[in-house]
């Protein structure tokens, strides 16, 4: 699903990845750990496209990414990589619905079709009650689960998460990370997870470990 080789990254004067390297298969959830400024986030803001590598090369889903311009990239991205983040990033004017319906109205999807789509995965999340009802309105948990619908909308190859627990109590945390691992079981979804957990990086098929720029296990 993911390849990368000899990825290299430095900002002005000071390098962050120093040649990784990393093979993600369909179906696989892997979590990357490490200490702060070890390169995590840096690394899943490239394999999600939203930075480039000063070098190496990069495919996701049999796609050399390098090759496409900014606004087949732009398509790409949003097609084939659904993103969790840590505070949400949830749309505080919309409905929970409406922030699901984001990358669909993106992509130029039919409204009632996204709709439909967004309905399913509420429901499918446990959520559709507060389908209404605005960022605000929901517990971390329940916004969580939006963001994560939100991710799943465009029927992703990948979901990159950065830190998606790390706001959560000990309970909703627990809750999400059994969410993963349905969503792998019953969709087969893929993913790659920056995480301080160790409870879920421990539960992940694969730990890497990054360490001054580069995975050494």
């Amino acid at each position: 699903m993911i390849k990368a080789i000899n990825l290299y990254k430095s900002y002005g004067n000071l390098p962050i990845l120093k040649g990784i390297n990393l093979h993600i298969l369909p179906g696989e959830i892997v979590s990357i750990v490490g200490a702060s400024g070890a390169g995590k986030t840096t690394l899943l803001q490239i394999l999600g496209t939203l930075d480039k590598p000063d070098s190496g090369v990069l495919s996701i889903n049999n796609q050399d990414v390098a090759s496409l311009k900014d606004s087949k990239l732009a398509h790409f991205r949003n097609k084939e990589i659904g993103f969790v983040f840590q505070f949400h990033q949830l749309l505080p004017e919309f409905t929970a619905i409406e922030n699901v319906c984001m990358p669909a109205f993106i992509a130029g999807i039919n409204p009632s079709k996204a709709h439909i789509r967004a309905k399913e995965l509420l429901n499918y999340l446990g959520i559709s009650a507060r389908e209404n009802h605005k960022p605000s309105e929901l517990s971390g948990g329940e916004q969580q689960r939006v963001a994560v619908a939100r991710a799943l909308m465009n029927k992703p190859s990948v979901i990159l998460a950065d830190e998606p627990s790390g706001n959560l109590d000990s309970k909703s945390a627990e809750d999400l990370h059994q969410l993963f691992f349905k969503l792998r079981s019953d969709l087969g979804q893929t993913f790659v997870i920056v995480t301080h957990n160790q409870n879920l990086a421990a539960q992940s098929d694969r730990q890497l470990t990054i360490k001054d720029g580069l995975i050494i296990n």
